[in-house]
């Protein structure tokens, strides 16, 4: 469930605005700190993300490895993970 107040995300010069939905749960917490900036970290939380992601695209521009290969390999690598977490049960 969602509440009906949203953060938006103040704007400033020529920045578009964003509007978020948060649970209400979320909402009530955030309101006990009334004295944080909530726009300001929404705003760096995206910028943080899309670097992460941006160096990620870089870092994986020149793999080699098809779609094919990324499903077998994390088949293996789920087989594996699922044998050894069955013989410590």
């Amino acid at each position: 469930m969602y509440t009906h107040d949203i953060l938006i995300l103040e704007e400033v010069a020529d920045m578009p605005n964003m509007t978020l939905a948060i649970p209400i749960e979320l909402k009530a917490k955030m309101d006990q700190f009334r004295e944080i900036n909530w726009s300001e970290v929404a705003r760096q939380a995206i910028q943080e993300k899309t670097l992460l992601l941006e160096r990620m695209n870089q870092m994986l521009s020149k793999s080699q490895l098809t779609k094919a290969d990324v499903v077998k390999y994390s088949r293996q690598i789920k087989k594996n993970v699922w044998k050894k977490h069955k013989k410590a049960a």
